[in-house]
């Protein structure tokens, strides 16, 4: 018999995917009659396969030792052991962790393995706390920013709370806004809902209106929907600041549509934006967050956006 407490990070997670996790070399049926024969009780009890476990819950678990080996099971956390941790929170509880993303930092990983992303950053942060208490669950982001945006990134610190966000999330019920300085004139507010079509190979986001411009782009079946909306806090005569709200999160989703209408963000280049001074990146910060009980987390925008702001007569 295997005995296993359910650690705070693991909180939420569903009995059979647990197992899964902590068993990964037995198959994914077998489990299933585990559970069903009673080869798995949580405090002692029989559970469905769809329990959420609790922290603190103990499991037995009738097994062959065989079967049950430890040193397969998830990542080794050591890893972090020299990995950079500064990162910048905004709010921190037992399962809720928001931090505040520099511009010029990955969230996660791309194909060059690059070591210091803000994920990185933030299991160095929780190893260092003696929070990467789970052999089978690593704390992960809910959203992701590119590289060049800055702002508020959720992380799950536990299972329980990273299904809550994502689903949240989903369901359009968790609000984010952005701030960001578009080029020309714009007053009042808009939504903006033209259909996108993401082309890897170019790394660049279209916006398609017709079946025709679908197809010149890869194929209508390609196009996912999208809507952002936004309210113009100031503008004048060659530049507007804009607070958006990102109702579907789709790449470069902000980015493309304010191409489209001809008001592209300033600094961005990829996007018909232009160089201004140093800045060939685009100016937008995500700076807030509304949960749908109200909770509101709030980053103030980068030292960079507030002076190129203040330079063309915009104020932040």
């Amino acid at each position: 018999m295997i005995n296993r407490k359910v650690t705070p990070s693991e909180s939420g997670k569903r009995l059979h995917r647990f197992l899964r996790n902590l068993m990964p070399n037995i198959p994914l049926g077998q489990i299933y009659k585990m559970i069903d024969n009673g080869k798995v009780k949580v405090n002692g009890k029989r559970k469905n396969q769809n329990y959420e476990l609790a922290a603190g819950d103990e499991l037995a678990i009738y097994v062959e030792e065989e079967a049950y080996k430890e040193a397969s099971i998830g990542q080794k956390k050591t890893k972090y052991v020299g990995v950079n941790a500064n990162i910048n929170v905004v709010y921190e509880d037992a399962e809720l962790l928001v931090v505040n993303k520099p511009t010029g930092m990955l969230t996660h990983p791309d194909q060059a393995d690059q070591k210091d992303t803000l994920i990185n950053r933030v299991h160095a942060y929780l190893y260092r706390k003696g929070e990467l208490d789970s052999p089978m669950f690593m704390p992960a982001t809910a959203n992701r920013l590119d590289r060049n945006t800055s702002g508020l990134v959720l992380v799950g610190k536990t299972a329980g709370m990273l299904h809550q966000l994502n689903q949240w999330i989903q369901k359009h019920e968790l609000s984010k806004y952005y701030v960001t300085i578009v080029e020309g004139l714009l007053t009042g507010e808009g939504t903006l809902s033209g259909d996108l079509i993401r082309d890897e190979k170019s790394n660049r986001t279209h916006v398609v209106r017709s079946e025709a411009e679908a197809e010149r782009h890869g194929g209508a079946e390609r196009a996912k929907s999208a809507l952002t909306r936004y309210r113009v806090l100031q503008s004048g005569a060659t530049y507007s600041l804009i607070e958006i709200e990102l109702i579907s999160g789709r790449t470069h989703q902000i980015r493309t549509h304010f191409q489209s209408i001809g008001h592209p963000l300033l600094g961005d280049i990829k996007y018909g934006g232009r160089r201004y001074g140093d800045v060939n990146h685009q100016l937008l910060h995500a700076w807030r967050l509304v949960m749908p009980d109200g909770r509101e987390y709030k980053a103030t925008p980068p030292a960079e956006m507030k002076a190129v702001a203040d330079r063309i007569g915009l104020r932040i």
